[in-house]
């Protein structure tokens, strides 16, 4: 046969649409041309008669043939794709990598199976030529492969791209609005959420759905619309719960708690909170196990038994199917997700049927939105018997604050001055310690009412770097509030920043999401914290954490309350010092950190739980019974340092 004949019979053929006769003649031809030319013909002609696969596999033999056709392989790769054969697309792509970093087909293809196999360390490189690709799905894949950390320019560039090349999308603008909050643009805010209230109004949740839960509770404080946003997470099947719950399951002598995380390591502000409770759990009726997908440059920055928690099985390189199977190996009775919808999540190992409970607690403020759980862990201020249709889970209710609290570890608050922090002597302070992007337009516009209403005060407000720093200004500015009656200040070594706190007067809350961990500190560190009334779990914690400390007068009926009680107080010096005696001698006698009383409390939640599972019962709400109150301290100043130094 003459190949080069028989070469240009087939391309004639194929040029003339006789696909069928095309394919005989290469198919003789391939019988002594096995060249690439031959077999990427054949893949055209395979391609025109339907048999996609079959052109891939056509593709990829004249592509890998020495040296490589990156433009056969690149065909090869994304009919490979199309066709759902993951492993042969990675494998072309390991030999084309980097033409992917140029052609936003490639990088949508392998993104595609990177972020479903949760390889996101191998995503980095492939969002900037996906934002400028041609088409919707690659700028989409693009915002998709963001990762969590706003202060990355490059996250900020890409989001700021996809909303000017799709103002009206209402996913880039969601977007748009989290950087935007984070750096308190106020003014971006509140030019680009009026459509999204407008549409509000109207009773359209078209502006909720696709947003970040998370992020969502920080503009919407109204907790019949939150139960709506949910993000990128698909509905569970139909009985997915029930048969879960109904699986085969061996109960012990022992109840077998596993926590699920990525914050294990003693820095995190979780850890600041659950780690006393962690080393009190009963290990004669508790077995704990730590499922951990924490960073690992975190938990090794500093030396740290973490064998005081409870085993800690590494699920940091597993899929969300393969981590369910680990936690199911180890017969954990109760599945116990401390993250929610936040920052380095995998809650959606939860909808592998993991175990025969699965509850949510402490991480996420509010109902988790399309992941399988049984139960959310709270108390009757955050979880009111009013805010019961609007969660998918049902309430595990502590008697008096569902936050734990450390009171062994937390260091005390040492001598410091207002000199030393740069505060005036005689002003009355005000502060805000909580993040940047829980200040609305509407919470700095309440405290410039505060300024110019109280004589010698000022607000001390942490900013997060000088981009927020000059955001907020220009808000406040606006509002006529002169430069010298604000005092910014950064985060600073968590010691030191204990330490300061008490050098302030009264701290000012924010809303719709409360401080949280920051709250508690304030309490610790004995500055008494102005909160309100909330409208949903984000913006109760504070009464919540307020009444647990002794001190419920701090919490206003509404805004206005609070604004007036606000300047009241700052023309009332006596009784602010009064406040502040009173957490200090609160400190150690009261519920809010007494970490024994609270780790028994959960722990008789859990053994509630697991009672009705093993009576083949559903879950169903239920509150758990309060210890008698203590009539003396849980621990004195003594007892806490020896049992530090112990340690």
């Amino acid at each position: 046969m003459n190949t080069k004949n028989a070469f240009a019979t087939a391309s004639s053929l194929y040029q003339k649409g006789q696909y069928t006769r095309a394919l005989e003649t290469l198919n003789e031809l391939l019988n002594v041309d096995t060249s690439p030319r031959t077999y990427a013909l054949l893949a055209k002609t395979l391609l025109k008669l339907g048999f996609k696969s079959d052109a891939a596999r056509s593709y990829e033999l004249a592509g890998r043939q020495k040296p490589y056709r990156e433009d056969y392989l690149r065909e090869a790769l994304l009919l490979h794709f199309a066709g759902g054969d993951e492993d042969a697309t990675l494998s072309i792509g390991s030999l084309i990598l980097p033409q992917a970093f140029k052609d936003p087909e490639l990088a949508y293809a392998l993104s595609s199976i990177f972020l479903s196999r949760q390889q996101k360390d191998l995503l980095a490189g492939f969002k900037t030529v996906l934002v400028e690709g041609p088409e919707l799905k690659h700028r989409m894949m693009a915002a998709k492969l963001l990762t969590d950390d706003l202060y990355d320019e490059g996250n900020r560039h890409i989001v700021a791209t996809l909303f000017k090349k799709h103002p009206d999308n209402i996913i880039f603008r969601t977007l748009y609005l989290i950087f935007a909050r984070e750096l308190s643009d106020l003014a971006t805010v509140d030019k680009h959420m009026a459509p999204v209230l407008a549409s509000l109004a109207k009773g359209s949740l078209d502006y909720v759905r696709p947003d970040n839960p998370f992020f969502h509770l920080h503009w919407c404080g109204d907790e019949a619309i939150n139960k709506f946003a949910v993000h990128d997470t698909a509905p569970l099947p139909v009985g997915h719960a029930e048969a879960r719950r109904k699986a085969p399951h061996r109960w012990g002598d022992k109840i077998r708690i596993g926590y699920l995380s990525s914050d294990f390591w003693p820095g995190h502000a979780t850890m600041k909170l659950l780690q006393r409770t962690l080393e009190l759990h009963d290990r004669d009726r508790f077995e704990i196990t730590l499922f951990d997908h924490s960073p690992l440059s975190s938990q090794h920055a500093e030396d740290f038994d973490y064998s005081k928690w409870g085993t800690m099985v590494d699920i940091r390189s597993l899929s969300n199917q393969a981590a369910a199977e680990a936690i199911r190996a180890r017969g954990i009775d109760i599945l116990v997700d401390i993250k929610g919808h936040t920052k380095d999540s995998r809650v959606r190992i939860l909808n592998h049927m993991a175990a025969p409970i699965q509850t949510a607690w402490l991480g996420f403020p509010g109902s988790a939105v399309n992941i399988d759980l049984d139960y959310i862990i709270g108390d009757p201020y955050v979880l009111p018997d009013h805010s019961k249709p609007h969660f998918h889970e049902k309430f595990c209710r502590l008697p008096e604050c569902y936050q734990p609290n450390d009171p062994l570890y937390r260091p005390k608050p040492r001598p410091t001055t207002r000199a030393q922090h740069e505060l005036p002597e005689d002003a009355f302070v005000f502060a805000s310690f909580n993040g940047n992007r829980k200040i609305t337009s509407h919470m700095i516009d309440v405290w410039c009412n505060i300024l110019k209403r109280t004589k010698n005060s000022v607000l001390w407000l942490l900013c997060n770097g000088p981009r927020a720093e000059a955001n907020l200004w220009a808000r406040l500015e606006a509002r006529g509030v002169n430069r010298k009656r604000v005092i910014f200040t950064t985060r600073i070594h968590y010691e030191d920043h204990i330490d300061r706190q008490q050098l302030a007067d009264l701290g000012l809350d924010t809303f719709p999401v409360n401080g949280h961990t920051t709250t508690s500190e304030q309490l610790w560190g004995g500055l008494p914290v102005l909160t309100m009334k909330g409208t949903n779990f984000a913006s109760r914690v504070s009464e919540s954490l307020l009444t647990a400390i002794g001190v419920p007068d701090l919490v206003a009926a509404d805004v206005q309350a609070y604004e007036d009680m606000a300047v009241e107080l700052a023309s009332q010096p006596g009784r602010i010092a009064a406040l502040k005696e009173t957490l200090t001698a609160n400190r150690y006698i009261m519920p809010l950190f007494d970490a024994e009383r609270f780790t028994n409390h959960l722990e008789t939640a859990y053994e509630m739980m697991a009672g009705r599972a093993r009576q083949g019962l559903g879950p169903d709400h239920m509150d758990v019974p309060a210890l008698p109150v203590r009539t003396e301290p849980f621990l004195v100043e003594s007892q806490n340092a020896a049992a530090i130094a112990a340690e």
